[in-house]
This record gives C-alpha cells, structure tokens and sequence, in this order.
C-alpha cells in the first residue's frame, strides 16, 4: 500500500470516527418565561425579521439545517450559536439588569448600521436572513425606542 493510500485512509477512519461525537443542540423544551416578547411590545413586524435574521443565534432555539449532521459543521455551528446566545440571548432577555438590557439594545443597533448583524457567513446560506434598508431601520427604531423606555422608568 502507498504512502498516500495510507494517509487517505487515515483521513477516512478519521473523518468516519468524528462523525460519533456530537454536540448537544439549541432546542429547549417550551417557550421561554424570560423572552422578550413576554414583557416588552415586540410588534409583529419586528418579531418576523428578529425570528427569521436573529434568532437562530440569539435564542434557546435553532433551526438546523441538514448538513447539520455533518462533522466538523455541526462544532462549528454549535460554537456560534454558543458565542451569540452569549452575545444577546432573546429568550433569556428579562434576566438582564436593566443595564444590561440597554447596552443589549445599543450593540444590537451598532451591529446593525454597520452591517455586522447577521453574520455574512450565516446569510450567504441563509439568504433569506439577509435585512433591508426598511427592516433595518425599522429594528434600529423600535431597539432605540425600548431603550429609552428604560430611562423612563
């Protein structure tokens, strides 16, 4: 047997054994007591463009597509969605100081006027995540608008 028939089948055992070690997946249980939506006025609007460009990141759910099965993708899906859940966690929002919750609101508005949030790697496969100028705006008013609320209270 070759050098390089060798290496190939090592890689293949090796690509084969990776395959059995998985890592847990994002699906809770039931819908959350601290979501966002449960305390503060989501309008529908900004609720559809929060599920479908926010949420697979940044909340206790994720919709996994099929080449989730597939190692070393589903490690690296994993650990994104581990750090934006980190980041900002939607349906953990009311466990947040209200610091916390304000400073949430103003990364979430940044990272949107600079074209941060949503990750291009995540719209280039996900191309209906992709925002609008109008979604855009309309996030960054009602993100601005929660969070002045805070300062009213």
């Amino acid at each position: 047997m070759t050098i390089l028939k060798k290496i190939l089948l090592g890689v293949l055992a090796l690509f084969i054994a990776i395959q059995l070690i998985r890592p847990s997946k994002n699906i809770s249980s039931g819908p959350s007591v601290n979501g966002i939506e449960k305390f503060y006025n989501v309008p529908a609007d900004v609720r559809t463009v929060l599920k479908r460009s926010c949420y697979d990141c940044h909340s206790n759910n994720t919709y996994y597509p099929w080449y989730n099965t597939i190692q070393p993708v589903a490690w690296l899906l994993a650990h994104d969605v581990n750090e934006g859940k980190e980041h900002l966690n939607f349906d953990e929002f009311n466990t947040y100081s209200t610091n916390r919750k304000q400073h949430k609101l103003s990364d979430l508005v940044d990272e949107i006027k600079e074209d941060e949030m949503p990750l291009g790697i995540y719209t280039m496969i996900h191309r209906d995540a992709v925002l609008s100028a109008a979604e855009k705006q309309r996030l960054i008013g009602w993100a601005d608008s929660l969070s002045r609320s805070f300062s009213v209270r």
